[in-house]
């Protein structure tokens, strides 16, 4: 969840709101089929308190795209649920990168507004310091001329 209280009358994909024979015509389906498919973990519907299933409009999705994948593609349900794992953990990853990617432009942000503070702070009445090798003026040596002395 994102930490917001959600309306529990509010439906939403994962609402749990059909039941088995509801779910089986929605997606084409026999019910045992959807058992079956339940006992593999393909498709793993809510369950009431008196432990019948429930099924989400997601779930519904889910049932046509293993229906898709093994009567159109021939895939084997070892494979399906396999790809199902697969899709699950990469949309993860894709919420972790995404959090990720808030926190470092967070902290970018937060670094930026600190240098600033830190710009602001310097004293303006400091002249600047200039090294003297780095100036372009002139300096004329002459030597001194020698003085007559004893022999």
């Amino acid at each position: 969840m994102d930490g917001r209280r959600r309306n529990p009358y509010q439906l939403t994909d994962e609402t749990p709101v059909y039941v088995i024979s509801v779910a089986a015509q929605l997606s084409g389906l026999h019910p045992q089929t959807l058992r079956q498919y339940d006992r593999l973990g393909l498709v793993s519907p809510d369950r009431t308190a008196g432990r019948g299933r429930r099924y989400s409009a997601r779930d519904i999705d889910l049932l046509r795209q293993v229906q898709q994948l093994s009567q159109d593609e021939g895939i084997n349900l070892a494979g399906i649920k396999r790809i199902i794992e697969l899709e699950n953990q990469v949309a993860a990853l894709q919420s972790r990168v995404a959090e990720l990617t808030a926190a470092v432009e967070g902290a970018a942000a937060a670094m930026q507004q600190r240098e600033a503070q830190v710009h602001a702070s310097y004293r303006r009445d400091l002249v600047p310091y200039q090294d003297a090798h780095q100036t372009s003026a002139l300096v004329v040596w002459r030597p001194k001329p020698k003085r007559p002395g004893p022999e």
